[in-house]
């Protein structure tokens, strides 16, 4: 599994080296004589393991995997504890406290890397169902499952200068009709990979339904957001489509903007807002876009 990178944290220059030795070939390794490292390291690297050590100075083993365990879960980043330690209580207070495998010094090395094998593969099949959980298979943005997943969490966190937009595509049933699906298969896709290319990266952005998409984003003003919303309107006006049988296609679409106050009480509150202006939108013309 080349390519995966392993931090390895421990105090002992002769552990670090079997470490290396055997791993060098095989991995990316980063390495950490200390617990406080180790976590500047996990907060600039992208780690895919650690291999930790519970006896080490002022922070032992037991607490950087406490330091980790509140920032990554047992899914998203696998630790094994590799240690002289060996009696039933550390054992199982290091699986207490978040610990994926134990292997016991002096190790075997065909085991340890039997061990790291197992842990990298589960972390790719889980990351793998994740995504399939997580994205639309269609167009790679957020599905609507994992966009009110995020839409809810954003929401406790502040409401603040946070907007919701609605988007729905105008008078997709014809294009379906007239073109077959295929062709509105590939009209979703380019109206998602606008949209994708003409928000901020810190936008959340997902497809909530066959036609419709939601964006949630903090601006300072209501006039930037109205700009920003406003051109992506113009830009998908200005879209070429080809249909499979060569016929140019143009779509439009219909965009209803919200802000979140005081009175807002829930996520879906906000996103109802929002919606009832796309319907305004869309029941005065379409290809227009609404602010509420």
């Amino acid at each position: 599994m080349i390519g995966k990178n392993i931090l390895i944290v421990d105090d002992t220059e002769t552990n670090i080296d079997i470490l290396i030795d055997l791993l060098d070939d095989k991995y990316e390794l980063l390495v950490a004589t200390d617990g406080s490292t180790a976590l500047e390291i996990l907060a600039q690297e992208k780690i895919d393991l650690v291999l930790l050590d519970i006896m080490m100075p002022i922070m032992d083993g037991y607490d950087v995997c406490k330091h980790i365990r509140n920032n990554y879960n047992t899914e998203e980043l696998p630790i094994i504890f590799i240690t002289a330690k060996s009696d039933e209580e550390s054992i199982e207070k290091a699986y207490d406290i978040g610990g994926n495998d134990y292997v016991v010094k002096p190790f075997k090395a065909k085991e340890l890397l039997a061990r790291i094998d197992t842990q990298l593969k589960l972390k790719t099949l889980i990351d793998n169902l994740e995504r399939v959980a997580s994205y639309d298979e269609m167009t790679g943005i957020y599905n609507r499952r994992k966009f009110f997943q995020l839409a809810v969490d954003v929401f406790k966190e502040g409401i603040d200068n946070l907007y919701a937009v609605m988007i729905d595509i105008d008078k997709f049933k014809d294009v379906n009709d007239k073109y077959g699906h295929p062709t509105g298969d590939k009209v979703i896709k380019l109206v998602a990979k606008e949209i994708s290319k003409n928000i901020c990266e810190d936008s959340i952005f997902g497809r909530v339904g066959g036609e419709e998409f939601a964006i949630l984003c903090f601006k300072d003003s209501a006039q930037t957001v109205k700009e920003k919303i406003e051109k992506l309107r113009k830009n998908i006006e200005n879209l070429e489509i080809l249909s499979d049988n060569n016929e140019l296609i143009k779509c439009t679409i219909s965009e209803g903007i919200a802000k979140a106050t005081n009175e807002t009480k829930t996520i879906d509150a906000l996103l109802k807002e929002a919606d009832i202006a796309l319907y305004e939108a869309k029941g005065t013309g379409r290809n227009r876009v609404i602010f509420r």
